[in-house]
């Protein structure tokens, strides 16, 4: 038989366990809240920096266009339209700023969460030690 002997580390752990306050378990739930917010954020933020590539590879098509006289395709909500080649490069220019601003807004959304999380790790490491796992 085969027996798992316990580090002197694990004995003084398993010896020494710690109370959960309140105050620790609402920061834990914090910690996991803001966590899952964070991975709604990047999946957005993924979704608009491809979306902002497409907007990339639609400003590069229209570059290509020879005659600016010529009317273009361009989706707005699920129709398309055909309208002048000057102003579908300037609406695509003002789809793409909007985009900009809102890729900015998220990243500073995450920022701001990954220094929360931070915090609360320098917190709840500090009072659990290695009984706790926050790594994400």
């Amino acid at each position: 038989m085969n027996r798992r002997m316990l580090s002197r580390e694990d004995e003084e752990a398993a010896g020494d366990e710690i109370e959960v306050r309140r105050e620790d378990q609402d920061k834990i739930n914090r910690f996991s809240r803001l966590h899952q917010r964070e991975l709604g954020i990047e999946e957005e933020l993924k979704d608009k920096n491809k979306e902002k590539e497409e907007l990339d590879d639609l400003d590069t098509e229209l570059e290509l266009v020879e005659d600016e006289e010529e009317l273009v395709q361009y989706k707005i909500g699920d129709s398309f339209f055909h309208i002048p080649h000057a102003q579908a490069k300037e609406m695509l220019g003002i789809a793409a700023a909007k985009l900009e601003k809102e890729i900015e807004d998220l990243q500073d959304k995450l920022e701001t969460i990954h220094i929360e999380m931070n915090g609360l790790k320098v917190d709840l490491y500090a009072r659990f030690g290695r009984t706790i796992n926050l790594e994400t």
